[in-house]
């Protein structure tokens, strides 16, 4: 299994939806292309959110992992 380096980190742990998708689309075009966000959130709602706004915008979600109430999506730009 192939592991992925995010090129940056967003940990959006706290924050209550819709914030967690916002941000993340935010620091999203920051990133030159090629580049990968990871971003945390305990946000149970992020996950419909964030993979359905990243395809959107065209981006590509590379990976989600969760781990009890917490969810790691890595998203490549």
């Amino acid at each position: 299994m192939q592991t992925i380096i995010p090129t940056y980190t967003l940990d959006m742990r706290g924050e209550p939806c819709p914030y967690p998708a916002i941000a993340t689309l935010e620091a999203m075009a920051e990133l030159n292309p090629g580049e990968i966000l990871e971003v945390i959130s305990d946000c149970a709602q992020s996950i419909n959110n964030i993979p359905k706004d990243a395809e959107n915008h065209g981006y590509k979600m590379l990976k989600i992992e969760q781990s009890d109430v917490t969810i790691r999506y890595f998203i490549q730009k």
